[in-house]
């Protein structure tokens, strides 16, 4: 039995919606959409932090900047204190992204953002 609350379930339904179309996309063998694949992935970490916050009973206004979001989450959740390297690569940027070059470039060591 699930002990979440049912706003938090919605949530959590939601994020794995995107989840899953992200995974189709990543997968796909003929003509992958790594743009959505991307934006699916975004969506699913908004809504699984949003979800958090409304499990937390912490409010948080009508936002998809994942940085604000997980400042409003980092006094309860500490530990998420290290999703934030993930945040540098080209959630905030004012232009479009490659997706492609993004998925194919390596990861950013800890520290080194």
């Amino acid at each position: 039995m699930c002990s979440m609350k049912p706003i938090t379930l919605e949530w959590v339904e939601k994020a794995e919606g995107d989840y899953a179309s992200a995974q189709r996309e990543l997968r796909a063998r003929k003509s992958p959409n790594y743009d959505s694949a991307c934006f699916h992935a975004q969506q699913c970490a908004e809504k699984y932090l949003k979800a958090r916050l409304q499990e937390a009973e912490i409010s948080f206004p009508k936002t998809h900047d994942l940085t604000k979001l997980l400042d409003l989450l980092l006094p309860v959740e500490p530990c998420f204190e290290n999703l934030r390297i993930l945040l540098g690569r080209g959630n905030n940027r004012a232009g479009p992204v490659n997706a492609a070059q993004v998925l194919r470039s390596p990861a950013p060591q800890a520290g080194a953002v």
